[in-house]
């Protein structure tokens, strides 16, 4: 037997090692999810925002999870811990040579106009491969060895921590990390902690191929070892597949049907995570008949908000959803933690988990768009998910209550039945008064008709946001609407650039209402990321056909085209740029950085003008547009101009850019302005630092 002191010391190794598991696995997801926004921060001015940069980040991240838990599965199934432990500290060291993370310009970023899809791919790769599947792996593979040394306790809690780890990972980054660091000094901070990381999970690997001498049995045919049946793989495929695209498509219908509000993802995101927190941390927390119900009755409840939300506040379809979201998937998290198997095969149900949210993400992502007109995919998931709910109780023998007539399972299952039927006929009869609608990648585009005290007119909206609308008789026709109107800072500008055969560039197409300003001999180049805006304006309004001016458009991301439209020989060729991309919440801040004013100052013409269009209900840009004059030493003037019901305008901000004084002081513009820099600093934002929340109104 053992001696007191060898007794003593394993009692240490093991207290030991049930800290530094657990620590390890929070500090890997935590790791996980905030290198995601951080390579897209650096990836974004380089290649633009356009699908296939954002698809490919997507497909990134999300195959190499997915490699990461089957090579967690693979290793673990391996019978010598010992090997295991081996291979693993190997890959930990080799890992270290990714180290800093900090993508190279000059190796990177794309000199052609070519497809980027590969590019981006490598430069992930190069940057942060073999560092993510690492820590991809780690949670399960380290959930394992924690079953095989403490086989008295249950692993799965880790799993909540491991989830825990996530949740504030995508909390801090956007509200803590991004306001305050520069990029490089996120990469820096991040690659230190990573090497924290690969120290305490090498550590670990070591004790356990030095401590624990333990060789896996052959896996046994039945009993609570036995492997899992493909039905029951298959129902723990389905029920994350149906949770990861319920939360995708409760993103989308929130952040862009309902309140275009910045950091609204957060939420749904954090309902997601905390189910899987409750469900995994204790079985007291899924109270089976409880969510049922609850997802039989919020689930037509949110179907019916989405067909018809007229007379609905904001707030109360926001708690509808959320409501439903926090119901259905601890109905399908509930439901998986229920069917977990013994630990032995632990690794092979994360790593069916994190198939079902990979399929999840490239059903809303990528297929979703190409299929469906409308959020389909909201309804269809809720359906799946009550049917896959109901096959949850049949599993364990309701169907057998039901006809004894136990009402405690007849009452949740008939819930789960109206649940997902009712799912089913939202789908079937979700018909939306919209003369024209196109979803892609970028959200729904919808073309609709109406009337005002002017007559009819027809108007293009992204969600809750207005593109343009233009009136459908006589001369009103022509009558430049909305932002762009006479009174605008827009209107006013063109009409004071009186020199001949003007170019102007436009960032922003929407209905093409500017086209209007053109003279004959001008020419207006419309840069719009968005392919289906090109329809619409072309097929839905004539503001494009009907210009004086020659029009131009050139599809793809304005900064990336800009900057090699320069590379070509084109520079000093516009008169006036006019950005108009920041109406909605998600705006594009690489076209607002002092790298991209750059690109704008070496396109304007000598005494040029720089417009942004910076109404925004909830983000105050004029300070980073002073910033930008800053950054230039040149001046900047505020136009402000209300609704205009006679002429069909909307209130607007404008913002104008020039060292033109000439331009400022010519007669009766300065009426017209009103000069900036007497409240509030400048605020300069770079490619390396800029942050939303120096800009929120609230």
């Amino acid at each position: 037997m053992p001696g007191p002191s060898v007794l003593d010391s394993n009692r240490v190794w093991e207290r030991s090692l049930g800290i530094r598991i657990p620590v390890t696995i929070f500090l890997s997801a935590f790791l996980l999810f905030q290198v995601q926004p951080m390579m897209g921060r650096y990836v974004l001015p380089w290649f633009g925002g356009g699908p296939a940069v954002w698809t490919n980040c997507l497909l990134f991240f999300q195959a190499l999870l997915l490699g990461g838990y089957a090579y967690a599965h693979w290793l673990g199934s391996r019978r010598s811990l010992r090997v295991q432990a081996s291979v693993h500290m190997a890959l930990l060291a080799a890992s270290f040579f990714f180290l800093p993370i900090l993508p190279r310009a000059d190796l990177w970023k794309p000199a052609s106009a070519s497809d980027p899809s590969g590019r981006i791919l490598l430069l992930l790769t190069a940057t942060i491969g073999a560092p993510y599947l690492l820590l991809s792996a780690t949670g399960p593979l380290l959930q394992r060895w924690f079953a095989l040394s403490e086989s008295h306790k249950s692993p799965w809690r880790l799993y909540s921590l491991s989830n825990l780890g996530s949740f504030l990972a995508l909390f801090s980054y956007p509200f803590v990390l991004e306001p305050y660091l520069r990029l490089h000094t996120q990469a820096w901070l991040w690659s230190a902690l990573y090497a924290v990381f690969a120290v305490l999970c090498g550590w670990t690997a070591w004790s356990m191929g030095n401590r624990i001498q333990i060789t896996l049995a052959p896996e046994a045919d039945s009993g609570p070892d036995a492997r899992p049946t493909l039905l029951t793989v298959l129902f723990w495929l389905g029920l994350a597949t149906c949770g990861s695209t319920l939360l995708l498509a409760t993103t989308n219908q929130i952040s862009q049907e309902i309140a275009v509000v910045p950091f609204l993802w957060v939420a749904p995101l954090s309902v997601y995570l905390l189910t899987f927190i409750l469900a995994f941390e204790h079985p007291r927390w899924y109270r089976r008949t409880l969510f049922a119900v609850g997802a039989g009755v919020f689930g037509p409840a949110a179907c019916a908000v989405q067909v018809a939300a007229i007379g609905l506040g904001a707030r109360v379809q926001l708690g509808i959803y959320l409501l439903t979201l926090f119901f259905v998937c601890m109905l399908c998290h509930g439901e998986l933690a229920r069917s977990r198997p013994s630990p032995r095969h632990l690794t092979l149900f994360y790593l069916v988990i994190a198939a079902g949210g990979a399929l999840g993400g490239v059903f809303v992502a990528l297929i979703a768009p190409t299929v469906f007109t409308e959020f389909y995919e909201y309804p269809i998931s809720l359906a799946a998910a009550c049917a896959l709910g109901f096959v949850g109780w049949l599993r364990t023998g309701a169907l057998a209550q039901w006809t004894s007539r136990n009402f405690s399972v007849r009452v949740p299952l008939m819930a789960l039945l109206v649940g997902g039927l009712t799912s089913v006929v939202a789908m079937v009869t979700n018909n939306t008064p919209n003369i024209a609608s196109v979803r892609n990648f970028y959200g729904i585009l919808r073309v609709r008709e109406s009337i005002d005290s002017n007559g009819a007119l027809r108007m293009l909206t992204h969600g809750t946001i207005r593109h343009g609308f233009q009136y459908l008789r006589g001369a009103k026709s022509a009558w430049p609407t909305t932002y762009y109107g006479p009174h605008s800072g827009a209107g006013i500008v063109l009409n004071a650039v009186n020199h001949p055969a003007r170019r102007v560039a436009v960032i922003g197409l929407g209905a093409g209402t500017l086209a209007a300003w053109g003279r004959p001999g001008d020419t207006f180049r419309f840069y719009e990321i968005n392919p289906a805006v090109e329809l619409i304006a072309n097929e839905w309004f004539t503001f494009l056909k009907n210009s004086k001016a020659r029009t131009e458009i050139v599809l793809g991301d304005a900064r990336v085209q800009m900057e090699r439209e320069l590379g070509s020989g084109q520079s000093h060729d516009f008169d006036v740029i006019a950005v108009d991309a920041f109406s909605s919440d998600a705006i594009p801040l690489h076209l607002l950085t002092a790298e991209c004013g750059d690109i704008y100052r070496q396109r304007l013409a000598p005494g040029g003008l720089l417009l942004f269009h910076i109404s925004n209900r909830l983000l105050n840009l004029e300070p980073v547009a002073r910033g930008l004059a800053r950054h230039f030493g040149w001046k900047a003037v505020t136009f402000q101009s209300g609704e205009e019901i006679e002429t069909g305008e909307s209130s607007a901000t404008w913002v104008l850019i020039t060292d033109n004084a000439e331009f400022l002081l010519q007669p009766g513009m300065a009426q017209e302005i009103s000069w900036t820099g007497k409240e509030g600093r400048p605020i300069t934002w770079t490619d390396d630092f800029a942050s939303l929340w120096q800009v929120l109104k609230f």
